[in-house]
C-alpha cells in the first residue's frame, strides 16, 4: 500500500490540516506556543538586562522598590493564571466537542488486530488498512480490538483514540478536503507494530457513493452472517418452528420492544450486541432468561458480521410485510 507523501503543514514537519477538529487544535496549539514563547522571551530578556546592569561592581543606582515584591508576585501569578486558565477552558471545550458527535453521522466499524485495521462500511463492505469516507460529512468510528491495545491515529485529522479489547469506543471527524491521509497505530502492540499502517481516502460524496455501490459486498456478508447464525446455534431458538420460546427476529430491527424489567428499548446495533454478549442486561418481556452469554466466544469480526445479518433479516421481513 502506498502511503501519502510527507505532509505539508504550517512549518516543516507540521502535519497537514484536513478536518474541522484539526483547525481548532492547530489554532489552540499555536496560541499556546506563541504566549509561552512570549513569556519565555520577556523573562529571558529581563533576566539578561538585570544580570548585566546590576552585576557586581556596576555603578547602577539601587534605590529601594516603590512597590512591595509581594504585590509584584501576586500580580504576576494572577495574570498568568488567568491566561492559562483561558487555554484550559478552550482546550476542554474543543475536547468535549470532539467527544460529542453531531446527529446523523455516518457510522463505520473498525476492528484493530495484530497487525491491521479491519473496517466495515455501512453496506457490509470490508476494508483492510484503508478507510474510505466522504468529504464534508460527519463520520463516527466505532472501534474495538480483538487482541491487545491499539491506538487509531490520523495526524492530518488530529485524532487519536486508544482501542481496547472487549470495549467499543468511538470518535468522530469531519474531513475538510479530499485526498489520502496516513493512518497509524500509535500504541506499541507487538513485534510488527511499525507495519500497522494504513490510509484514509477522503472522496467527494458522489465518488464515495459510486465506490460503495460498486463493491457488491452485501450478499457475501449476509451469506457469512447466515452461516454464523447457524454455527453458534442462533437458528435453533430464533427461527419459526423452534421448540424454544425465544424472540423471533424477523422484522425486529428498528422496533421498540418492552423489557422484562419495565420500560422499552429500541432494537438497534447496540441492543443486538448487548443481547449477544450481555443477555441479562435488558432482556425482552415475555421470554425466559435462558439466553447464554457469548462473551469471549464470538470474535469481534464475526460479531459484526452476525449483527449485520440480523439487521438485514429484520429489515427484509419488515419490508415484505408492507402493503
Amino acid at each position: 500500500m502506498n502511503l501519502p507523501g510527507p505532509p505539508l503543514g504550517l512549518f516543516p514537519g507540521w502535519p497537514e490540516s484536513a478536518s474541522t477538529a484539526a483547525v481548532r487544535v492547530d489554532h489552540l496549539t499555536l496560541a499556546l506556543l506563541g504566549v509561552s514563547g512570549l513569556l519565555v522571551a520577556v523573562l529571558g530578556l529581563l533576566n539578561l538586562y538585570f544580570v548585566i546592569r546590576y552585576r557586581r561592581g556596576s555603578r547602577a543606582p539601587r534605590p529601594p522598590l516603590k512597590i512591595s515584591s509581594g504585590k509584584i508576585e501576586a500580580t504576576w501569578i494572577a495574570a498568568t493564571t488567568v491566561i492559562f486558565l483561558g487555554f484550559f477552558f478552550s482546550g476542554a471545550r474543543a475536547y468535549l466537542d470532539m467527544e460529542r458527535p453531531p446527529p446523523g453521522t455516518l457510522d463505520l466499524h473498525v476492528i484493530g488486530r495484530q497487525w491491521m485495521w479491519d473496517i466495515r462500511q455501512p453496506n457490509g463492505r470490508r476494508e483492510f488498512d484503508e478507510l474510505h469516507v466522504p468529504v464534508h460529512t460527519p463520520v463516527r468510528l466505532l472501534l474495538t480490538s480483538e487482541d491487545v491495545i491499539h491506538s487509531f491515529y490520523v495526524p492530518a485529522f488530529r485524532l487519536k483514540q486508544d482501542v481496547v479489547p472487549g470495549k467499543v469506543v468511538s470518535l468522530w471527524f469531519n474531513a475538510t478536503k479530499t485526498g489520502r491521509f496516513a493512518l497509524y497505530c500509535s500504541e506499541f502492540c507487538g513485534t510488527m507494530h511499525d507495519q500497522m499502517t494504513g490510509v484514509v481516502v477522503v472522496q467527494s460524496p458522489d465518488d464515495y457513493g459510486r465506490w460503495l455501490e460498486s463493491s457488491g459486498a452485501l450478499p457475501a456478508e449476509l451469506g457469512e452472517g447466515r452461516r454464523l447464525f447457524v454455527q453458534y446455534g442462533c437458528a435453533g431458538c430464533h427461527t419459526a418452528g423452534s421448540s424454544v420460546h425465544a424472540p423471533p427476529l424477523d422484522g425486529l430491527y428498528g422496533r421498540q420492544i418492552p423489557l422484562a424489567r419495565g420500560g422499552f428499548a429500541r432494537v438497534d446495533e447496540a441492543y443486538l450486541r448487548d443481547c449477544i454478549l450481555l443477555p441479562q442486561k435488558q432482556p425482552p418481556a415475555g421470554y425466559p432468561l435462558i439466553m447464554p452469554s457469548f462473551t469471549g466466544v464470538i470474535p469481534e469480526g464475526q460479531l459484526l458480521t452476525l449483527i449485520a445479518y440480523l439487521k438485514e433479516l429484520g429489515r427484509g421481513a419488515a419490508e415484505e410485510a408492507k402493503p
